[in-house]
């Protein structure tokens, strides 16, 4: 008989434990308070060019154009639920000639809504990395920026010792883009 209560105690105290555990009310009203603030991070644009596909007589000039489709803000969830964006460029010259890079900001009509210049030093030896302001968008600029369909890019190239086929260096562009959002159920 004592070795089967022994048996048994186990059994009894897990019982025991189960019925006098701690309990509260559920309060299934919070998720009426739920507030998300997602950040998301991505590549922007890149470019890596040779300075012999610069080739010029060495007068200043617009030397390369670009544009892409931006199919961001076609996402409801995207142009609903953000607050904010940050843009960070950073440009590297190893070329002996000084450049310009316009980010051009297009509308459904292909109408420049906003134009970012980033004047880009020549190359003077060293390092020539440049690291831009970051752009910011918080109302009006976000509401122009949730309006853009398309982002150009334009290079212009400043006076100076003529490029060639056989010119050394590089032009490169690095940017990022970051998007805070805000969704609240109510």
């Amino acid at each position: 008989m004592k070795l089967n209560f022994i048996r048994r105690m186990p059994k009894i105290l897990g019982a025991v434990f189960l019925f006098a555990s701690c309990s509260s009310d559920l309060d299934f009203d919070q998720i009426d308070d739920l507030k998300l603030e997602p950040v998301y991070v991505a590549n922007l644009a890149y470019f890596d060019v040779p300075a012999n596909k610069f080739a010029d007589n060495g007068n200043a000039e617009e030397i390369a154009a670009d544009e892409q489709p931006f199919k961001v803000f076609k996402q409801k969830f995207f142009k609903d639920n953000l607050v904010k964006a940050e843009c960070d460029f950073e440009l590297e010259n190893t070329i002996n000639r000084a450049f310009s890079l316009d980010v051009l900001l297009f509308d459904n009509n292909n109408q420049v809504l906003e134009t970012i210049t980033l004047d880009i030093p020549a190359y003077s030896g060293g390092s020539n990395i440049i690291k831009y302001q970051t752009e910011v968008f918080e109302n009006q600029r976000l509401a122009v920026l949730k309006q853009t369909v398309k982002i150009g890019f334009t290079v212009r190239i400043a006076s100076g010792a003529p490029l060639n086929s056989s010119s050394s260096g590089n032009l490169k562009l690095r940017s990022s883009a970051t998007a805070y959002m805000l969704i609240e159920v109510e």
